[in-house]
């Protein structure tokens, strides 16, 4: 019989080179890391883009172009408005356009500079840091954090946690109602939340995100970049030697020791580090990097700042921390050589895949007719002999406005000789509106013999001549 799963032992036994029995765990609980407050240049390039990042993020929703939402994806009427242009489902080949300018974006970003990605920009990395501010504005630096996770409870703990976690959900919860406001139009949104009349799918999704905000930049934190996220897991078949990554110089740091300041330190077999811990301290994913690069780094550069400050107070050159390439630490060259080697084999065919790309992109949107065509024949009666003895076949014409502006077109047909259109000929369409225009094709038999003959209908803007569209279709005679 199979042994339950409380049942199976977490614990194995090893046997070391003496001989003697080890029992090794294979699996250690969580210890919460508590990352220390720092300032300095690479962290205010973190809080620039957090910044940033989070303007664009919460405000885009609100900006308004054509009188409408400046980037919606409304999913509910199959139409996707970006900054003045309508994509419809037609269009989907400019998503996988957008899929794959982002991943050669992001495998050229990391052969080139590392993981700054994850370091500055990554939702992760910004949530988890915005999550960090209030945690310190309400607890206090690491130290008081540690102290008050430690204490027993009381009135100030419990004060000082709620504070936090109110704090935490409120954001969360703006996040997710930003989150739903690119799906359904945010003004509508609002005035649905303030009438208590949001349905029960956009609730759904705020709550839903919320939950994820909340969750991850708040609990789990280090733990998603370490086990959840992919990227950490396949980084490594983008590095090369000659890319940048943080790195501590153990040529120049090596013998770590403590030291008064002022002392002769060279004297005493001692390098530059003088162990005080504060890139572990710093570090949001409690690694150490001085034992070299590992998957878990994110390259956020807060050891280099703390590693910085502390050589200014020792008087020692900045540096120890850095950022810089394996090659350039082994002295295969100097450290200003370091944006020549840029232009190597695997960061030049990144860079022809992303202009092919980009460049078709382009061109694809820039001759994109916004009015699409589809023609469906009638399949009843495919052929039917009407007065005069003249040939007819009957067509469905979906047109659709794919503007932001009223347009009429006027539709004609071609192919066959003496071919006469009947029905509709000319059709007015609100911006992003479409309509279905039912038309017939008549012809003399003796120019249509038959099978099959292929016709043309031909859709134009009045008022835009440039906007038009030729779609192939077929004419039955007998």
């Amino acid at each position: 019989m199979s042994k339950k799963l409380h049942e199976i032992p977490i614990n194995v036994v090893n046997v070391k080179d003496d001989g003697q029995l080890e029992e090794v765990m294979l699996y250690a609980a969580h210890k919460k890391i508590y990352p220390r407050w720092i300032t300095g240049f690479w962290n205010n390039w973190r809080v620039f883009f957090v910044f940033v990042t989070q303007l664009f993020f919460y405000g885009m929703p609100w900006v308004l172009i054509n009188d409408r939402q400046a980037l919606l994806f409304d999913l509910l009427h199959r139409k996707f408005y970006v900054f003045g242009l309508v994509f419809l489902p037609q269009d989907f080949i400019y998503l996988t356009a957008l899929l794959l300018l982002s991943a050669f974006g992001l495998f050229a970003w990391t052969t080139i500079g590392g993981r700054l990605w994850c370091g500055y920009a990554c939702p992760q990395t910004v949530y988890t840091e915005i999550f960090l501010w209030i945690e310190k504005w309400v607890e206090g630096d690491r130290a008081a954090r540690i102290k008050l996770d430690n204490a027993p409870l009381n009135g100030k703990k419990l004060r000082l946690k709620f504070i936090k976690h109110s704090l935490w959900v409120l954001f969360a919860l703006w996040t997710g109602f930003t989150f739903v406001g690119y799906f359904t139009p945010i003004r509508a949104l609002w005035t649905d939340l303030l009438t208590f009349t949001l349905s029960g799918y956009a609730l759904f999704w705020v709550l839903f995100y919320a939950f994820a905000t909340y969750g991850n930049a708040g609990w789990m934190r280090e733990q998603v970049c370490k086990y959840m996220c992919p990227y950490a897991r396949f980084q490594s078949a983008m590095f090369d030697a000659d890319t940048l990554i943080i790195s501590y110089d153990q040529e120049r740091g090596e013998n770590r020791g403590s030291r008064k300041k002022g002392s002769d330190y060279q004297a005493a077999g001692l390098g530059d580090c003088i162990d005080c811990t504060m890139c572990v301290q710093v570090c949001p994913v409690g690694i150490d990097i001085r034992n070299g690069l590992q998957y878990e780094c994110i390259g956020c550069a807060a050891c280099i700042d703390a590693c910085d400050e502390i050589m200014d107070k020792m008087n020692y050159p900045r540096g120890l921390v850095r950022y810089t390439t394996e090659n350039a630490l082994e002295h295969k060259y100097p450290e200003r050589d370091i944006i020549k080697k840029i232009t190597r084999p695997r960061v030049i065919m990144y860079a022809v895949v992303i202009s092919i790309t980009l460049g078709v992109t382009v061109v694809s949107l820039m001759l994109r007719q916004p009015v699409k065509v589809n023609i469906e024949r009638d399949r009843v009666a495919l052929v039917r002999e009407v007065e005069d003895g003249l040939l007819e076949n009957s067509y469905r014409l979906l047109i659709q406005n794919a503007s932001e502006q009223t347009h009429t077109y006027t539709i004609q047909a071609k192919g066959l000789p003496e071919m006469k259109l009947v029905g509709e000929n000319q059709i007015q369409l609100a911006p992003t509106a479409m309509s279905d225009v039912a038309v017939r094709i008549q012809v003399p038999p003796q120019f249509a013999k038959m099978g099959s003959h292929e016709i043309e209908f031909i859709v134009t803007a009045k008022d835009d001549p440039a906007q038009t569209v030729v779609e192939k279709a077929t004419f039955i005679g007998r």
